[in-house]
């Protein structure tokens, strides 16, 4: 296998899919080392396989919104590979979702889900709907509206769903709901991230951020370094970095720099428990603005309107909202200003240029499939305990969750570690997770 003929192919065949073919391009080249020790791969044409997915779910979204007019979205449902377990990925619901951000989401979830030692293959969906603004009964009629076509497509052995930026507990209840009368049973494992009086996990909610920290910790014990007092800039403040703070506080690390589309808000001296509480506030209001948090607590944080995150000296940048957020300018920027670690929490979030430069600048750098992998591991928990009829203690939930976050960082190292003893998670994660997949692809024949 030769990656640059692969991915002329797939420029051919998707010239428009620009995120794919970036998350294709990775990964990739990545693997045509390893793969090309392996005959039976090739044989099998397992590359030309998996970079396509088994099947796309693409449909039209009709629902009133409060004035009772008629709007319609498009929905989607990337069904990628089941080589090793039922489909599983989130739903994503933001203006910018088309096909081509779906399958890279999708191809990603594959080897991200591989990584978490769970038996859980990859998939991705979404609409290209728009919380921000909306009321809870336009996002309620909206989320019965997409289930209505979804839910013949899903189900707790063939495809579970979970939340993602736009989506979250609400989105995941409404849904459910309308799943629920549709399929006239309550079977609480078609969905995961669900409310945790009718079969949620404990820590779900914090489970991609916590598993991110627990990352950053096994990282920086590899490198003979410690979090506690250094200082961390996170992008975004919904789920996600909401979590990330959490836990940064807890092991004693100290966030000073939060952003939104609207700007950032600089924390000088560490974000306090009061104000990541307030996140939570912020993200159900659907405003969308991290202003918010400078307005309520105008003595700890500064606003700063259209600049990043990345523009706060720190020692360790979080990008915790969305895919290429994080430029090669930027990273130029956080390096100059003292960065030296930078772990991807949101899918995708360097551009190519900036995890480069990171690289060449011996910055410390870990790729989202693996650092945020313990989302997805946390939703492999709950269809366990729902599979199971029961339910776990949060620590025992949180201890499962270091082990596969230190099993995920293993891994890395393993498939990663080069000849000057250096580790290049990028390559040690694609590589792990794929090893995974394509030895199952192998084995179950050609489909």
């Amino acid at each position: 296998m030769k990656a640059a003929e692969i991915m002329a192919q797939l420029q051919a065949k998707h010239a428009e899919e620009k995120e794919f073919l970036q998350a294709a391009e990775e990964v990739l080249i990545s693997i045509e080392d390893i793969y090309n020790q392996h005959p039976e791969f090739e044989k099998a044409r397992i590359v030309e396989r998996i970079v396509e997915p088994d099947r796309i779910f693409t449909f039209r979204v009709a629902w009133v919104d409060d004035k009772g007019d008629v709007q319609v979205n498009l929905g989607y449902r990337v069904q990628f590979n089941s080589a090793i377990g039922p489909y599983k990925g989130g739903l994503r619901f933001h203006p910018k979702v088309n096909l081509s951000m779906l399958k890279f989401l999708g191809f990603e979830q594959i080897f991200k889900n591989s990584l978490t030692t769970l038996p859980m293959g990859g998939a991705k969906g979404g609409a290209d709907f728009d919380p921000v603004g909306k009321s809870d009964g336009e996002i309620m009629r909206f989320c019965q509206a997409f289930m209505t076509e979804l839910w013949k497509c899903i189900g707790p052995d063939t495809d579970v769903p979970a939340g993602d930026v736009g989506v979250g507990g609400r989105e995941i209840g409404y849904m459910y709901g309308m799943y629920k009368k549709l399929a006239r049973e309550y079977n609480t494992g078609v969905l995961t991230g669900k409310g945790a009086t009718w079969g949620g996990s404990i820590l779900r909610p914090e489970a991609t951020g916590y598993g991110a920290l627990y990352f950053l910790e096994n990282l920086l014990k590899e490198a003979g370094k410690d979090i506690k007092g250094k200082k961390i800039a996170l992008s975004g403040f919904g789920n996600v970095a909401w979590g990330a703070a959490k836990k940064t506080n807890e092991l004693g690390g100290q966030v000073v720099a939060i952003s939104g589309p609207d700007g950032v808000c600089e924390i000088i001296d560490g974000i306090t428990d009061e104000m990541i509480d307030y996140m939570l506030v912020m993200r159900s209001s659907n405003r969308n603005k991290v202003q918010d948090m400078a307005d309520k607590f105008p003595a700890k944080a500064k606003f700063t309107a259209g600049k990043k995150a990345w523009s706060v000296k720190c020692d360790i940048a979080l990008p915790c909202a969305f895919q290429n957020e994080l430029s090669e300018d930027d990273a130029k920027e956080l390096v100059a200003n003292g960065c030296w670690c930078c772990c991807e929490v949101s899918n995708m979030g360097c551009q190519p240029g900036a995890i480069k430069y990171f690289q060449s600048n011996k910055v410390y750098f870990a790729p989202g499939k693996a650092v945020n992998a313990g989302g997805v591991a946390t939703s492999g928990l709950e269809m366990t305990q729902n599979a199971a009829h029961l339910g776990w203690a949060g620590e025992e939930v949180d201890a499962k969750l270091h082990f596969i976050m230190k099993s995920i960082h293993e891994a890395c190292v393993k498939y990663g570690r080069q000849a000057d003893g250096t580790i290049d998670y990028v390559k040690g994660a694609n590589i792990a997770g794929f090893m995974k997949v394509a030895t199952a692809m192998v084995e179950q024949g050609v489909l």
